[in-house]
């Protein structure tokens, strides 16, 4: 299909569907670790061989994935629908082509004068013990290979099993960082098969179902078993700091993908070192400065529902909780465009039908103007109806930000 006949249909899909556009989930594998097996899929579904298993779902996403060995567009969304246009019956289309070819339609014309795309990333990962120790690179090294930054919110949904490991680990102790101890990083990063040793100089925090974190990049975690909705800028940038675990050996590429040859060639294991952000990784206040429970949204309720902020503290991106109750209409309005899973329940957001943990109901990119002009989301199950919104960056500006302790 030619670009100006996709930009048609992709037109007349938002038009037909008040403003918004299913999206098919995508399905991303990893080799770090076996999978939860709690994102609904066959059990036989998520061993995919020598790619590793299937632990993550990407939601409305335009970043690929980057991994070892890959499929085609993997952890890039498609449009699903089933309009036909001429010929062509439900042609597969990426949303990344279909913002690519439609940004007015559906950033709005002011937002995509300053803003190339939907800027953000949103994802389920269902990880069956806790990942390796490792960090996202910041913008100042990232750039050096052409790449962005990936700053991360987490949240930990109510009702789903934790899992073995239901614990983060987030930073250093602070003792190392004001000690200046990089001796003891670069050690066990030499000592790449006993790399585990690196959680000792850590500290862990639980995993509380219906709260979260925020994370800047350049600070060393190990994200726990529970099953964790995400969002993130969007990049899939790393460092694996932590070779070993869960009885196996990682190769020593998961450490090096994203450290330009020159730099390792010239200063070795320190280059990792200087990719982290030192004092962010010692703060004695990390719990204060980085939990982000939920925070009612001001004005959000409504005698149908309320909504809450889960992802804030950053301007990069933000996100709400949307619960609508049994039998009850909820009016829902935002500054700019989004999109939504579905996580229980079941009713109809506008026009469609939706689903908790379908999928091929639980997820819907919404329009600028959609947002803009308000959606009607109607509860028409026997429990509440939950809805997750992610948006981009400089959208709500009206976010919460953490007191900052120091």
């Amino acid at each position: 299909m030619e670009k100006q006949a996709k930009k048609t249909w992709i037109e007349g899909v938002l038009k037909e569907q008040g403003g918004m556009a299913r999206l098919s989930p995508a399905w991303v594998s990893r080799i770090f670790l076996p999978p939860g097996k709690r994102l609904g899929l066959p059990d036989d579904a998520y061993d995919v061989g020598e790619r590793g298993y299937i632990t993550e779902r990407w939601i409305a996403s335009t970043t690929e994935a980057e991994n070892p060995i890959s499929t085609e567009n993997e952890g890039l969304s498609f449009l699903a629908t089933d309009r036909t246009v001429g010929e062509a019956s439900n042609p597969p289309i990426l949303l990344k082509e279909a913002v690519e070819l439609c940004p007015e339609a559906i950033l709005g014309e002011e937002y995509a004068k300053t803003h190339k795309g939907l800027g953000r990333l949103p994802k389920i990962f269902d990880n069956g013990d806790r990942l390796p120790f490792h960090i996202h690179q910041m913008q100042k090294d990232a750039s050096k290979l052409g790449k962005k930054s990936k700053e991360e919110s987490y949240y930990f949904p109510e009702n789903v099993p934790l899992g073995s490991h239901p614990e983060t680990f987030f930073g250093l102790h602070p003792y190392i960082v004001r000690g200046k101890r990089y001796d003891l990083v670069v050690k066990c990063l030499e000592d790449w098969e006993h790399s585990d040793a690196f959680l000792a100089m850590s500290r862990a925090y639980i995993n509380v179902p219906g709260e979260g974190f925020h994370l800047p990049p350049g600070i060393l975690h190990a994200p726990g078993s529970a099953l964790t909705i995400e969002l993130q800028e969007d990049s899939d940038v790393s460092a694996m700091f932590q070779g070993r675990l869960a009885h196996r050996l990682l190769d020593k590429g998961v450490l090096t993908r994203d450290v330009p040859p020159e730099d390792l060639a010239s200063e070795g294991m320190m280059a990792l070192v200087h990719q982290l952000d030192w004092e962010a990784n010692g703060d004695p206040y990390f719990y204060e400065n980085h939990h982000t429970p939920p925070v009612p949204v001001e004005g959000s309720r409504q005698p149908g529902g309320e909504e809450w902020w889960i992802f804030y503290n950053t301007p990069k991106y933000s996100g709400k909780k949307l619960v609508v109750k049994p039998g009850g209409s909820y009016f829902s309005k935002d500054k700019g465009v989004y999109n939504i899973l579905v996580w229980d329940g079941q009713g109809t957001f506008g026009p469609l039908e939706v689903k908790g943990r379908s999928h091929d109901k639980d997820e819907i990119l919404v329009t600028r103007d959609a947002a803009v002009d308000g959606v009607t989301i109607t509860n028409t199950g026997t429990e509440d109806l939950t809805i997750i919104k992610f948006f981009g960056p400089d959208i709500n500006d009206d976010a919460p930000v953490l007191k900052r302790y120091s």
